[in-house]
């Protein structure tokens, strides 16, 4: 969804540099996925600290320090950052992938990013997500950006029902296509109707909520 969301601008991952707050197994996932793409990740953080290199981070060293000591916290190619330091960053992509509500209205007017992508569940409060937009900063929203899983919650209980199985790089490519379906869905609607991402897919989420009641009927 990052990558579509960069795509829409011209921009590809390659080009971009990024930060993610939060390194669980949400945020380091989209970190290293990033640095996978060619981002440069200069800064990622959890709840201990975080660590910023302006060249951007050895991602796979990361990995492994995180694996070995339980935080990014100490690792040593990189200098020491606070969470709210991270979110003020001139980065081009931040990722919030942590706590609830971490972009308020004054965190928000510190954010410097092009683009923000949701990656905790709601992370930018309603006055936060105001103040982005009067600035034209770019938010892909939480119910776009982190439904993978429940994608592929939905793939597995396919898989179950059928009593088969998909292979990793068949179910990657199945949640490629589903994701990025959907952001197309979104992205076409907020250009036709001058909405926001978020209004966009909140508008879907409702329609088609309406349209499976209408049919189905209240219960089922």
């Amino acid at each position: 969804v990052a990558a579509a969301a960069l795509a829409d601008a011209g921009v590809s991952l390659s080009e971009v540099t990024a930060a993610v707050q939060g390194f669980g197994k949400v945020g380091s996932h989209a970190a290293v996925f990033l640095h996978q793409a060619g981002a440069r990740v200069l800064a990622v953080s959890d709840q201990f600290g975080g660590v910023f290199d302006a060249q951007g981070l050895d991602m796979p060293r990361l990995v492994r320090h995180v694996a070995a000591t339980g935080s990014v916290v100490g690792f040593d190619d990189a200098e020491p950052i606070d969470n709210m330091t991270l979110l003020g960053l001139e980065v081009d992509l931040l990722v919030p992938a942590a706590v609830e509500g971490v972009l308020d209205e004054t965190t928000a007017a510190r954010v410097r990013a092009r683009w923000v992508v949701e990656a905790a569940n709601g992370p930018t409060t309603t006055a936060g997500d105001q103040a982005l937009a009067e600035r034209g900063v770019v938010v892909v929203p939480d119910i776009l950006a982190n439904a993978g899983g429940v994608v592929v919650s939905y793939f597995e209980w396919v898989q179950a029902n059928q009593a088969y199985w998909w292979t990793e790089a068949e179910i990657s490519e199945r949640l490629e296509l589903r994701m990025r379906t959907a952001y197309d869905a979104v992205a076409e609607l907020a250009r036709r109707d001058g909405l926001t991402l978020r209004e966009a897919a909140l508008a879907i989420g409702v329609r088609r909520v309406a349209q499976a009641h209408e049919i189905r009927g209240l219960y089922p």
